[in-house]
């Protein structure tokens, strides 16, 4: 009886308990004179947080799209960048801020002012927001930097580089300090450097590129030599223009055993004019060259006309081009400089190996070429220009030269016309071709100049 008595003692105390929590709770909320302001504060609250600020707090997580593109452009003012999507060769800009992360390609951090135009990345935004969220160097990607030798065909969309060959597409990028340029503009004088992923050159940037030099006062000197460093030897011809890779150079004159040496700065895609009216010409000088031969049938020829070698030459000092041909034999072009009385020249030119006398008289059939034991390539036209092979003077067209397989600058010159120069690709097949370009075109400001020194 005392346990069934407690029980609903207990049983009481917690009805009591229980009704004495909900007076209290009734009381409060009929009684509080700030309710009815905290409940309108409230849905404020929820609404406010409702309305679409345009503002996002970004980080890694905070992206909705995600793509590998090449960086085109970078607005400062406007803090955006603009990227090209591989896959569709769409632009697309993007904003970016203190929330964007930036990193180099092994993740370490790097600033806006870091990244260049033909940059590869990988890269996560909000599509809705058109925001950066992170960019990062695409890890796949690679990059020859500081290439000199390569051969770009734009016939095939390739370019060879170190014995690989890539492709080139629609969407690669030629830059040269900064600014978008085309793949003609690229001369095999430049040094680049190539980025690309897989097989494919997405970006080629001229990291040394050439530009222009003339002569002023030549006068005394046209039909010398010119040798700018080790990259150009030509002969000086009036208002010569030739193309040269930016950078310091001695410039050697020479003609007729006169001549001097000068000092000149090559700025990319800009004309230096050398001023070379102070060097001086002295009474022609001429040495005796006795040449010795191998094999003794060769034909030497001596600034483009063949030279009787039974005896001594007399030559002007200064410098002359030398060639020598013989059947079964590789031809030599070189320059030799006389600067004495007399001097011997050694001149030796190698045989072809039995394998390719074997081959080439299993083929004399398809053989056209039966003087040289080598392929031509042969300049119709324009008549009368002077031709340079890749900056090398070869002769005046119609005029021919050894096929060599690859990209080269064929430039085309003559006095009061307008210089002209032309990348062709030559290709490895086993036979002659030929090539006739438009002729050149009139010169009308040095026409302009001409007049006017007339009417003066």
């Amino acid at each position: 009886m005392t346990v069934g008595k407690n029980e609903r003692e207990w049983k009481r105390k917690v009805k009591n308990l229980g009704l004495a929590l909900l007076s209290a709770a009734v009381l409060t909320a009929c009684t509080n004179p700030f309710s009815g302001e905290e409940k309108q504060e409230t849905e404020a609250a929820q609404t406010q947080e409702r309305v679409d600020t345009g503002f996002v707090v970004t980080g890694p997580e905070s992206y909705d799209s995600a793509d590998t593109a090449v960086l085109v452009n970078r607005d400062e003012e406007k803090g955006t960048l603009t990227f090209l999507n591989l896959d569709l060769g769409k632009r697309y800009t993007l904003s970016i801020d203190g929330t964007t992360r930036l990193y180099d390609k092994y993740g370490e951090s790097i600033s806006a002012s870091q990244l260049q135009k033909g940059d590869i990345v990988d890269i996560t935004f909000l599509k809705s927001k058109k925001h950066l969220t992170t960019l990062r160097f695409a890890a796949e990607s690679w990059s020859c930097t500081g290439v000199e030798r390569y051969e770009i065909n734009t016939v095939r969309g390739e370019v060879s580089i170190g014995g690989e060959t890539y492709k080139l597409t629609e969407n690669t990028q030629y830059l040269s300090e900064g600014r978008n340029v085309e793949c003609m503009d690229l001369n095999p004088a430049d040094i680049l450097s190539f980025y690309g992923i897989g097989t494919q050159v997405l970006t080629v940037r001229v990291d040394k590129g050439h530009g222009y030099l003339r002569l002023a006062n030549d006068e005394n000197f046209v039909g010398g030599w010119i040798e700018v460093g080790q990259s150009v030897i030509q002969r000086i011809t009036e208002d010569m223009c030739l193309l040269v890779p930016e950078g310091s150079y001695q410039v050697n004159i020479s003609n007729k055993g006169g001549g001097g040496i000068k000092q000149v700065t090559i700025a990319r895609n800009e004309e230096t004019t050398l001023d070379i009216g102070d060097l001086e010409i002295p009474e022609p000088q001429y040495g005796m060259v006795l040449f010795s031969v191998e094999p003794s049938s060769a034909d030497i020829y001596i600034d483009g006309s063949q030279a009787d070698i039974s005896g001594p030459v007399s030559l002007e000092y200064g410098l002359h081009q030398l060639i020598a041909r013989a059947d079964g034999y590789q031809s030599i072009t070189q320059y030799i400089r006389v600067g004495q009385e007399s001097a011997g020249i050694n001149v030796v030119l190698e045989s072809n190996t039995a394998e390719e006398e074997e081959e080439s008289s299993r083929e004399s059939s398809s053989v056209t070429d039966t003087t040289t034991d080598y392929y031509k390539v042969h300049i119709d036209a324009p008549e009368g220009a002077e031709v340079y092979l890749d900056g090398n003077y070869v002769g005046i067209s119609p005029c021919s030269f050894k096929k060599t397989t690859g990209s080269h600058v064929v430039t085309l010159r003559k006095s009061g016309y307008v210089t002209r120069s032309y990348t062709v690709q030559i290709d490895s097949e086993e036979k002659d071709i030929s090539y006739s370009f438009a002729e050149l075109v009139t010169d009308n400001s040095m026409s302009a100049e001409i007049s006017l020194a007339d009417s003066e």
